[in-house]
Protein backbone atom coordinates (compact mmCIF):
# COMPACT_ATOMS: atom_id res chain seq x y z
CA UNK A 1 0.00 0.00 0.00
CA UNK A 2 1.30 3.43 -0.92
CA UNK A 3 1.80 5.99 1.83
CA UNK A 4 -0.72 8.82 1.80
CA UNK A 5 0.66 12.24 0.90
CA UNK A 6 -0.60 15.38 2.64
CA UNK A 7 -0.03 18.85 1.25
CA UNK A 8 0.57 21.86 3.49
CA UNK A 9 -0.09 25.21 1.80
CA UNK A 10 0.75 28.18 4.00
CA UNK A 11 1.70 31.85 3.74
CA UNK A 12 4.42 34.27 4.74
CA UNK A 13 1.67 36.79 5.63
CA UNK A 14 0.62 34.66 8.62
CA UNK A 15 2.08 35.74 11.93
CA UNK A 16 2.42 32.18 13.23
CA UNK A 17 3.91 29.09 11.58
CA UNK A 18 0.74 27.02 11.46
CA UNK A 19 2.29 24.81 8.77
CA UNK A 20 4.95 23.62 11.21
CA UNK A 21 2.33 22.90 13.88
CA UNK A 22 0.20 20.93 11.41
CA UNK A 23 3.18 18.94 10.13
CA UNK A 24 4.28 18.11 13.68
CA UNK A 25 0.79 16.87 14.54
CA UNK A 26 0.58 14.78 11.38
CA UNK A 27 4.01 13.20 11.98
CA UNK A 28 3.16 12.40 15.61
CA UNK A 29 -0.03 10.56 14.66
CA UNK A 30 0.53 8.86 11.30
CA UNK A 31 3.11 7.60 8.86
CA UNK A 32 2.47 9.94 5.94
CA UNK A 33 4.48 11.89 3.41
CA UNK A 34 4.19 15.66 3.62
CA UNK A 35 4.74 18.22 0.88
CA UNK A 36 4.89 21.88 1.92
CA UNK A 37 4.34 24.84 -0.39
CA UNK A 38 4.61 28.32 1.11
CA UNK A 39 3.21 31.32 -0.77
CA UNK A 40 3.14 35.06 0.00
CA UNK A 41 -0.53 35.63 0.78
CA UNK A 42 -3.90 34.09 1.42
CA UNK A 43 -5.20 34.57 -2.13
CA UNK A 44 -2.28 32.42 -3.35
CA UNK A 45 -3.52 29.41 -1.37
CA UNK A 46 -6.03 28.09 -3.94
CA UNK A 47 -3.46 27.62 -6.70
CA UNK A 48 -0.86 26.35 -4.22
CA UNK A 49 -3.37 23.74 -3.02
CA UNK A 50 -4.29 22.75 -6.58
CA UNK A 51 -0.62 22.42 -7.53
CA UNK A 52 0.03 20.24 -4.47
CA UNK A 53 -2.71 17.90 -5.63
CA UNK A 54 -2.08 17.90 -9.38
CA UNK A 55 1.70 18.32 -9.57
CA UNK A 56 2.89 16.81 -6.30
CA UNK A 57 0.32 14.01 -5.99
CA UNK A 58 -1.13 14.95 -2.61
CA UNK A 59 -4.20 13.04 -1.46
CA UNK A 60 -5.46 15.95 0.64
CA UNK A 61 -4.26 19.48 1.42
CA UNK A 62 -4.39 21.79 4.41
CA UNK A 63 -4.57 25.48 3.38
CA UNK A 64 -3.42 27.56 6.35
CA UNK A 65 -3.71 31.33 6.51
CA UNK A 66 -4.05 34.23 8.92
CA UNK A 67 -6.17 37.09 7.57
CA UNK A 68 -5.62 40.44 9.20
CA UNK A 69 -8.28 42.40 11.12
CA UNK A 70 -9.22 44.94 8.43
CA UNK A 71 -12.26 44.71 6.15
CA UNK A 72 -9.99 44.26 3.11
CA UNK A 73 -8.30 41.31 4.85
CA UNK A 74 -11.67 39.64 5.40
CA UNK A 75 -12.61 40.28 1.77
CA UNK A 76 -9.34 38.68 0.62
CA UNK A 77 -10.01 35.71 2.90
CA UNK A 78 -13.48 35.31 1.41
CA UNK A 79 -12.02 35.38 -2.10
CA UNK A 80 -9.40 32.82 -1.08
CA UNK A 81 -12.16 30.61 0.36
CA UNK A 82 -14.04 30.74 -2.94
CA UNK A 83 -10.84 29.77 -4.75
CA UNK A 84 -10.22 26.90 -2.37
CA UNK A 85 -13.76 25.62 -2.92
CA UNK A 86 -13.25 25.83 -6.69
CA UNK A 87 -9.95 23.94 -6.42
CA UNK A 88 -11.69 21.18 -4.44
CA UNK A 89 -14.37 20.83 -7.09
CA UNK A 90 -11.82 20.85 -9.93
CA UNK A 91 -9.58 18.23 -8.29
CA UNK A 92 -12.21 16.16 -6.45
CA UNK A 93 -9.92 16.27 -3.40
CA UNK A 94 -10.42 17.77 0.04
CA UNK A 95 -8.64 21.03 0.80
CA UNK A 96 -9.12 21.78 4.47
CA UNK A 97 -9.22 25.53 4.98
CA UNK A 98 -7.55 26.52 8.25
CA UNK A 99 -7.87 30.27 8.73
CA UNK A 100 -7.22 32.14 11.96
CA UNK A 101 -8.47 35.72 11.90
CA UNK A 102 -6.32 38.17 13.83
CA UNK A 103 -9.38 39.69 15.50
CA UNK A 104 -10.79 36.41 16.85
CA UNK A 105 -8.96 37.02 20.14
CA UNK A 106 -7.67 39.94 22.18
CA UNK A 107 -3.94 39.36 22.66
CA UNK A 108 -1.01 38.14 20.59
CA UNK A 109 -0.46 35.30 23.05
CA UNK A 110 -4.06 34.15 22.53
CA UNK A 111 -3.59 34.47 18.76
CA UNK A 112 -0.53 32.22 18.82
CA UNK A 113 -2.40 29.73 21.04
CA UNK A 114 -5.38 29.69 18.68
CA UNK A 115 -3.23 29.28 15.57
CA UNK A 116 -1.36 26.37 17.12
CA UNK A 117 -4.48 24.64 18.40
CA UNK A 118 -6.54 25.13 15.24
CA UNK A 119 -3.72 23.84 13.00
CA UNK A 120 -3.30 20.74 15.15
CA UNK A 121 -7.02 20.00 15.45
CA UNK A 122 -7.50 20.33 11.69
CA UNK A 123 -4.49 18.05 11.16
CA UNK A 124 -6.40 15.48 13.21
CA UNK A 125 -9.41 16.01 10.93
CA UNK A 126 -7.22 15.40 7.89
CA UNK A 127 -6.07 12.09 9.36
CA UNK A 128 -9.68 11.14 10.09
CA UNK A 129 -10.69 11.94 6.51
CA UNK A 130 -7.86 9.79 5.17
CA UNK A 131 -7.84 6.88 7.61
CA UNK A 132 -10.87 6.95 9.94
CA UNK A 133 -13.91 8.47 8.22
CA UNK A 134 -16.18 6.51 10.57
CA UNK A 135 -14.91 8.71 13.44
CA UNK A 136 -16.10 11.81 11.60
CA UNK A 137 -19.47 10.18 11.05
CA UNK A 138 -19.76 9.50 14.79
CA UNK A 139 -18.98 13.19 15.44
CA UNK A 140 -21.71 14.43 13.07
CA UNK A 141 -23.98 16.95 14.77
CA UNK A 142 -21.85 17.20 17.91
CA UNK A 143 -20.82 20.86 17.53
CA UNK A 144 -17.10 20.30 17.07
CA UNK A 145 -15.02 23.52 16.95
CA UNK A 146 -11.37 23.70 15.96
CA UNK A 147 -9.39 26.03 18.17
CA UNK A 148 -11.99 26.92 20.75
CA UNK A 149 -14.04 24.62 22.99
CA UNK A 150 -16.65 22.52 21.20
CA UNK A 151 -20.16 24.00 21.09
CA UNK A 152 -21.84 20.65 21.73
CA UNK A 153 -24.99 19.23 20.16
CA UNK A 154 -28.42 20.82 20.31
CA UNK A 155 -31.17 18.97 22.17
CA UNK A 156 -34.91 18.95 21.48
Amino acid sequence: MTKKKIGIADTTFARYDMGAAAMDELKKNASVMIERYTVPGIKDLPVASKKLIEEKGCDIVMALGMPGPEDIDKQCAHEASLGIIAAQVLTSKHIIEVFVYEDEVETEKELAWLAERRAREHAQNVLKLLFKPDELEREAGTGQREGFEDAGPLKL
